[in-house]
């Protein structure tokens, strides 16, 4: 729990400098850079620093001009912290929609190309991943966790069908991402973290176009990311 608290206390304290120094810029020059990688920057030196140690496997089989939809297994909320930030390029998330209400964060996440998302409303969700096609269309990555939520045995969620729909109709390849070790260091219904290894495995890019279906797609990802898993959780 003492880590926990550690990793909150100093996401909270760091995130003030940060906040004073990246909002301002952003507002100034009305570029997100500098914000996005102090933000990213200070979120994983916190996971560092509280005994997680994180190894990165596969990241040289990308091609970081190009465009990708990431998708990643989802069983921690250590995940976003662990996997943003090592990717070398600017990645776009799905983002609740009443973040955005928030006056000075909601302008931040507007200049940053966030996605906003409502999964109650089919409208507002259809309206998502038109947004999300044109952050994909302007040269930023997209992350998403396509189970929706965290898994609470670390063994994956069946996928919700949005992601790969934005896919085919994007035509953006699909890398998909299996970490490793984040389920034991931070569960879902525990507040104690553990130290421990987080290991990131991205994989070799998936081409939306070669699957006739989106049923065919949405089994070829999820084959390759729990190819990734220990035998355990497959």
């Amino acid at each position: 729990m003492l880590r926990a608290l550690a990793l909150l206390a100093f996401w909270g304290v760091a995130g003030l400098p940060v906040a004073f120094i990246g909002f301002l810029w952003t507002f100034i020059s009305g570029k997100v850079d500098l914000l996005y990688r102090m933000a990213v920057g200070i979120a994983l030196f916190g996971v560092r620093l509280v005994g997680v140690k994180v190894e990165v496997v596969g990241l040289d089989k990308l091609d970081w001009h190009r465009t990708y939809i990431f998708m990643c297994n989802h069983a921690s909320n250590l995940d976003p912290p662990i996997v943003i930030p090592i990717m070398p390029r600017r990645t776009s998330v799905l983002v609740k929609k009443e973040l955005f209400r928030v006056p000075i964060l909601g302008r931040a996440m507007r200049l940053a190309s966030l996605v906003r998302v409502d999964r109650k409303n089919r409208e507002a969700a259809i309206a998502s991943l038109r947004s999300a096609a044109e952050v994909l269309r302007s040269g930023i990555n997209i992350t998403i966790w396509p189970e929706g939520t965290r898994s609470r045995d670390g063994h994956l969620l069946p996928f919700k069908k949005g992601p790969f729909y934005l896919a085919k109709e994007s035509g953006v390849p699909i890398v998909p991402i299996t970490l490793v070790g984040t389920y034991e260091i931070w569960p879902k219904d525990e507040f104690a973290i553990h130290p421990g290894t987080a290991t990131v495995i991205f994989h070799e890019p998936i081409d939306p176009a070669a699957y006739p279906s989106q049923e065919d797609l949405i089994k070829a990802v999820r084959d390759r990311m729990q190819g990734g898993l220990p035998e355990k959780y497959r």
